[in-house]
């Protein structure tokens, strides 16, 4: 049974509508990342690597297939060993509003959090699933997130564009 009272720690947490399984293992994976690395906040390079590797979903979403995921993944890892660096100590902003009371979290972290629960009230989703923080993602063009997926060759818009329509055909099947 979920508890009614807010977690200031999980971006979100105020929301109605838990998480999924994948997207929750994803969350608190980007928190251990976070910390494993030396990292000051979690960011959104975090919540796409850990969502990769905990939602088939999410993975599914890419119309390169495991190849692109797989290279995704490479880039990620590489995060603390050289691509990324320039990241160290430094504060992910994007634009997106302070993190407000969310400590530990990127503000385009939590941003991207908040559009994630906004996406799967906009479906009528029980759940938010690991699509809804994956089509969040892409909508922030500064986010580390989307840094990383044009460095490995994906198209965000695409991207976007092929999350847009599972939205729309998921929404029928969630209630």
């Amino acid at each position: 049974m979920q508890s009614r009272t807010p977690d200031t720690q999980r971006p979100g947490a105020t929301c109605e509508r838990p998480l999924s399984a994948e997207l929750a293992s994803a969350v608190a994976g980007a928190r251990r990342r976070a910390a494993r690395d030396g990292d000051r906040q979690t960011d959104t390079a975090h919540l796409l690597h850990t969502l990769l590797e905990s939602d088939p979903a999410a993975r599914l979403a890419f119309d390169g297939g495991p190849a692109q995921v797989a290279r995704l993944l490479g880039y990620l890892v590489q995060r603390t060993i050289g691509y990324g660096l320039r990241w160290s100590g430094t504060v992910e902003e994007s634009g997106a509003l302070p993190a407000g009371g969310m400590s530990g979290w990127s503000p385009a972290a939590v941003a991207a959090l908040r559009r994630a629960h906004d996406r799967a009230r906009a479906r009528g989703a029980a759940q938010v699933e690991g699509t809804d923080l994956l089509a969040a993602l892409v909508r922030d063009p500064g986010c580390r997130a989307v840094d990383v997926l044009h460095r490995a060759g994906v198209d965000t818009d695409r991207l976007g564009t092929r999350l847009g329509v599972w939205a729309t055909s998921a929404s029928n099947t969630c209630e």
